[in-house]
């Protein structure tokens, strides 16, 4: 199999408002097309970073394409649905946070498994996967089987399979359907990287520690829990390891931060580099994300962090 780190899911048109003049601000946003972005911004160029949604015709699709095409990003997986075009999404801000109000019900995306054998080329040849739990949750249910089973295919065939939870309630129809699909995406899983106050109030795990035993017993042999400025903790085939996070002063948007440490701890593991190493460069990563607006960082803020 190539080298080739294969991220999976929904990428968005983003509107966001708060400019002095009252003018929104039009880009592009979605978790498993950021971390991709920020993976390729630390992976040498002996491996490829590819992108597999499902895309549309309109302007606004090729707008997005090109995006990710100019960001160093492989698109030729992309599938083209031509009655379908991207979901669309505001930020705005709200009692001092930001808000967001959604419009997916026409997304291409939504369709990137209904077809079992574009999916199973989509997927083929692949050395890693990754997806997340917005990948699953906008997907209809016979869909998400199709796609965890395509998954666990690759997997059998010797693909490493990477998988944040990202919980997002709003797109599930309730937390018995969340528990129940995280659980099984978690049982075709090499790596995953849980939020711990997301897995806690869902799971009711009560430390980090807890919330990687539960992966674990479901297969996976990397766990890392991400737990905001508290140490990340990293269980591999049974051993922890606790790296400390890096507290920032002024947060200016916390957009995107998990999405950043989940790009650059892969592209570091996929490196050769340990754990510790991995998870330390995350952090910075994590804290130069979230001192910049949006998702994306600039990619000169991050230079010089991998040395």
């Amino acid at each position: 199999m190539a080298r080739e780190l294969l991220s999976i899911g929904e990428a968005m048109i983003e509107m966001s408002g708060g400019t002095a003049d009252g003018n929104w601000r039009m880009g592009y946003a979605g978790d498993t097309m950021n971390t991709a972005w920020y993976a390729r911004a630390f992976l040498d160029a002996a491996w490829t970073v590819s992108y597999f949604t499902a895309l549309g015709t309109d302007r606004y699709s090729e707008g997005l394409k090109r995006f990710i095409a100019e960001a160093g990003i492989d698109t030729a997986r992309i599938l083209t649905v031509p009655e379908r075009r991207p979901g669309l999404y505001f930020i705005h801000q709200e009692a001092g946070d930001r808000q967001f109000t959604y419009w997916r019900d026409s997304s291409a995306a939504k369709l990137l498994a209904r077809d079992g054998a574009a999916l199973r080329a989509a997927l083929e040849g692949a050395s890693h996967l990754y997806f997340s739990g917005i990948t699953l949750a906008i997907l209809e249910p016979g869909d998400r089987e199709r796609f965890l089973d395509a998954v666990a295919r690759r997997r059998a065939e010797g693909a490493t399979v990477c998988f944040d939870p990202n919980i997002r309630a709003r797109l599930w129809r309730g937390e018995d359907e969340i528990r129940d699909w995280l659980t099984r995406a978690g049982r075709v899983c090499d790596i995953v990287l849980p939020t711990f106050g997301d897995e806690q109030a869902l799971f009711g795990d009560d430390g980090p520690a807890a919330t990687a035993a539960r992966y674990a017993a479901l297969g996976a042999r990397e766990i890392v829990v991400k737990n905001g400025h508290e140490p990340a903790l990293i269980r591999r085939d049974g051993d922890d390891v606790r790296v400390p996070a890096i507290r920032v002063g002024a947060v200016v948007d916390a957009t995107g931060a998990g999405d950043s440490f989940n790009g650059a701890y892969l592209a570091a593991r996929l490196q050769g580099a340990g754990r510790a190493e991995a998870a330390s460069l995350a952090h910075r990563v994590a804290s130069v994300c979230i001192g910049h607006h949006g998702a994306l960082a600039p990619r000169g803020a991050l230079a010089g962090l991998a040395s």
